[in-house]
């Protein structure tokens, strides 16, 4: 097999990834105020958007705000304390920016994995591996 051949079979096995980058938009967070506690109704499915685990994302938001928090049966969050929807929306921003969007080609078709200890994102659209600013 000669290099040309090569490069075809890597090009034919090569996803194809659309670089649109409208492709890629998280839902804006649906909140409510219970009592002295913000409930954010569409959790999960922010987190199936990210492609990202609910425990990491979690952590994450209780983290930038400052407070404590725990998934409830239905599967939202439950943040204690008083948080608007544009508060929340800044912390997944910026959460997507260091876990989800890769800092070389920028899609969010990343996955978080650890080496050596560290987690890193690995592109799938590119190959970089980058580690997370944590």
């Amino acid at each position: 097999m000669d290099y040309d051949d090569m490069l075809d079979r890597g090009i034919d096995q090569t996803p194809e990834i659309d670089a649109d980058s409208e492709r890629f938009e998280v839902p804006d967070p649906d909140v409510r105020q219970e009592g002295h506690a913000t409930v954010f109704e569409n959790f999960q499915t922010v987190c199936d958007d990210l492609g990202r685990e609910e425990d990491h994302l979690l952590k994450f938001l209780q983290d930038e705000l400052g407070t404590s928090a725990h998934i409830d049966e239905s599967r939202r969050a439950r943040l204690t304390g008083e948080f608007d929807a544009r508060r929340i929306a800044e912390a997944i921003d910026a959460y997507t920016e260091q876990y989800v969007l890769c800092s070389e080609c920028g899609l969010p078709d990343t996955n978080i994995d650890r080496e050596q200890g560290a987690e890193v994102l690995h592109c799938a659209a590119c190959g970089a591996v980058s580690p997370t600013s944590t």
